[in-house]
């Protein structure tokens, strides 16, 4: 019996024809078989869009798992930085709580055998002048804005004081001294605002 396959070992294509009754209309084999022919396409194309949608997708998760990781670590990098920075200067004041205690202890000491307070007064303001220049080194400058124009972007007016020689808005007292950073008010000076005065001029 002749073999049905071509010299490739392939389907010839008699065998790859729909298998019809015989006295079929040839026209309606040949609708048929292109039909089927149109549907293996379909089915192809469509197995290939299935293939090409799974790698794609597959492409995404990855892309999408490294992005997380990227973040987590952008996270955990600014985290450490700012622990950095808090170390050094945590690190830097600490010698500057050493000073106050050694300061309170000498005061009790000297207290008790009848010393003076000038003692007490020099230790305290040899402290601020090291908190101030620790202060300094990172970048804070103080705010003392005493006798200047009242500024509601970096003071804090925490009462009025009625003063007729005083240009109206002048500082007249700083309950407490504010601080910049970088520019950027860290704390707004708290102060007493004069008022009934002359208008400030310009």
């Amino acid at each position: 019996m002749p073999d049905k396959r071509n010299t490739h070992g392939a389907p010839r294509d008699d065998e790859r024809a729909p298998k019809v009754a015989p006295g079929t209309d040839p026209e309606l084999v040949d609708d048929l078989g292109a039909l089927l022919g149109e549907q293996r396409d379909t089915s192809a194309a469509l197995e290939a869009a299935r293939d090409e949608a799974a790698r794609n997708l597959a492409t995404a998760q990855r892309w999408q798992a490294e992005f997380e990781n990227y973040k987590r670590r952008q996270e955990r990098d600014a985290l450490d930085v700012r622990l950095r920075a808090s170390e050094r200067i945590i690190t830097e004041l600490i010698p500057v709580l050493d000073d106050l205690d050694r300061t309170i202890a000498h005061t009790v000491a000297s207290a008790d055998s009848g010393g003076e307070l000038e003692h007490l007064l020099s230790g305290v303001e040899m402290v601020r002048s090291r908190v101030l220049s620790v202060f300094a080194k990172e970048g804070v400058d103080v705010v003392d804005p005493f006798g200047s124009e009242f500024d509601p972007h970096s003071h804090h007016a925490v009462g009025q004081r009625e003063d007729l020689e005083v240009p109206e808005n002048t500082v007249v007292e700083v309950y407490q001294k504010g601080y910049l950073m970088g520019g950027r008010v860290v704390r707004p000076a708290m102060v007493i605002v004069s008022a009934g005065g002359p208008a400030r001029t310009a």
